[in-house]
């Protein structure tokens, strides 16, 4: 990876030579160097396997830049980038992509301003993690995997069904995932912020699955870091103990149940429903199930929700954004109440000028500016760095969710008393466009029948789909856990630290399957 310094020296150089260009008005310059490192996770009892892959890396570098030309009927703005070279011939190369792409845009506004709140996180990344080599990620992956294996060969259920070594291996006990380690660096100048800034960060995330094959019986777990020394064998132990808790599991009909979310399902819904529908971007197209309703109630009293950008040892937090603003606390619901949106400079600009602002977000002037500081700008690619050859999108860093009055999960499953825990979905997107706020998923593991106020039997992997609306299931929600964890689903950028939400009346329904027409 590219040091800072090297990052802060190709950020003023190209800002240099830019800004003296002809017809320049505004430049900024944006200069990043990540690295993702990998190790897969690949066990099976019962076939041939390494246990752990190959460590895999993924590095980039380059610049971008963001450039405002003069031009015949007024300014025109354009984005250029160049690879690997950070000195003055890969800045000219870029600066003559952003001029040949250079368009008119009726809603651009300027390059971003300083804000006037201030940077509050640094010197935060972790060295060991920056430094980290093969041998150790390697020694990552067996650390997950080794919890794993110590939670299957504890387990006597399993002793029980197997009855011998030989047999337990022939139950098909399987792990796979991953371990990641990102790094980012980054620097940024620009006209209206001419002093650079940087900002380095790390994260340590892993995902596992296992199972019990021939029990159709699926587990997961994870966790999430800023620190090497924060890393442990959590991940792989709540995985293989997850499967093992599910091996026959029951099926239940369709109908309108009371459903537990757990933190996975709570953060698959906020990653692929809630957060797009919150973001400013989404106001601004009229696609949001919460359109014109900021300062109303879009959820039960007992739900807030907010981004956390800057709270250190979250696993996504940053310094500032890919715009050079701080980042900060972005409240989006307030005990059921909408009260803000994640937004970048871009999005929060053309949004208050838009003359149908009352009617897209629900509010004008103050209140309006209020709910659209610009603090989640960010080039993220698609799960992790932060990325040259893009402009700023906007994206959560931490997503909180806290409920009132919140409880523990044995009480609120009491109170359920008879429902459904449901602890682990995916394919989960809207249906309808977003705007309807219908959404669909599947029940992939992790879950339970709750009869009399306890877990009472594990359900059935992939045999349930849930079919609602997201404004149904926030007003709905009846309670919420204390016990927040941060959690990840796949190929998200901002990290959720979500607890346990019950909601009544989730409509689900029934999947017919191959092995239950066997069964039959």
């Amino acid at each position: 990876m590219r040091t800072l310094t090297e990052l802060e020296r190709a950020a003023r150089i190209a800002f240099e030579g830019a800004r003296r260009a002809p017809g320049v008005r505004e430049v900024e310059v944006f200069v990043a160097s990540n690295a993702s490192l990998l190790t897969r996770l690949c066990y099976t009892s019962h076939i041939p396997s390494n246990g752990v892959e190959e460590p895999k890396s993924d590095e980039s570098s380059g610049l971008g830049l963001h450039v405002v030309f003069d031009g015949p009927q007024g300014p025109v703005v354009g984005f250029g980038s160049e690879p690997t070279d950070l000195g003055e011939a890969g800045a000219r190369r870029a600066l003559d992509k952003a001029r040949a792409a250079a368009v008119r845009d009726p809603d651009f506004v300027s390059l971003p301003e300083p804000a006037r709140e201030r940077r509050t996180l640094t010197d935060y990344a972790d060295p060991r993690l920056l430094a980290i080599d093969d041998e150790a990620l390697v020694g990552a992956g067996w650390t997950i995997v080794n919890g794993a294996l110590r939670t299957f060969l504890a387990s006597s259920r399993l002793a029980e069904l197997a009855g011998s070594d030989e047999a337990l291996r022939a139950l098909g006990l399987i792990l796979g995932g991953d371990v990641t380690i990102l790094q980012e660096r980054i620097a940024i100048v620009s006209t209206r912020m001419p002093e650079a800034q940087t900002d380095e960060s790390t994260l340590i995330t892993a995902f596992v699955t296992a199972m019990v094959e021939a029990r159709d019986a699926k587990g997961s777990g994870w966790s999430t870091g800023t620190r090497l020394e924060e890393f442990s064998d959590e991940a792989g132990i709540e995985a293989a103990g997850n499967a093992i808790a599910a091996v026959g599991g029951e099926r239940v009909p369709s109908g309108e149940y009371t459903v537990i979310f757990g933190k996975q399902p709570v953060s698959d819904l906020l990653n692929n429903v809630i957060v797009p529908a919150c973001s400013a971007g989404t106001f601004y197209a009229s696609n949001t199930p919460f359109l014109g309703r900021l300062g109303r109630q879009v959820a039960s009293p007992r739900l807030s929700v907010w981004d956390a950008g800057n709270v250190p040892g979250y696993t996504g937090s940053k310094g500032i954004t890919c715009e050079g603003l701080p980042t900060g606390r972005t409240d989006l619901i307030r005990d059921g109440v909408l009260v803000g949106c994640l937004s970048s400079w871009y999005q929060t600009q053309r949004l208050l000028r838009d003359p149908a602002l009352a009617a897209k977000l629900g509010a004008t002037g103050d209140e309006a500016a209020r709910a659209l500081v610009p603090r989640n700008g960010f080039r993220f690619g698609a799960g992790g760095g932060r990325q040259f050859d893009r402009g700023p999108g906007v994206a959560a860093s931490n997503v909180v969710v806290q409920g009132a009055e919140a409880v523990s999960l044995e009480e609120l499953i009491r109170t359920v008393r008879d429902g459904l825990y449901v602890g682990r979905i995916w394919y989960t997107y809207p249906v309808n466009g977003l705007r309807a706020g219908d959404f669909t998923c599947t029940v992939v593991g992790d879950s339970w029948v709750i009869r009399d106020g306890r877990l009472a039997a594990p359900l059935r992997a992939n045999a349930l789909r849930i079919n609602d609306n997201i404004a149904t299931v926030l007003e709905n929600v009846m309670g919420v856990t204390r016990e927040a964890k941060g959690t990840i689903v796949w190929a998200a950028d901002e990290v959720i630290y979500a607890p346990e939400i019950a909601v009544s009346g989730v409509r689900v329904e029934q999947i017919a399957g191959f092995m239950d027409s066997l069964d039959a």
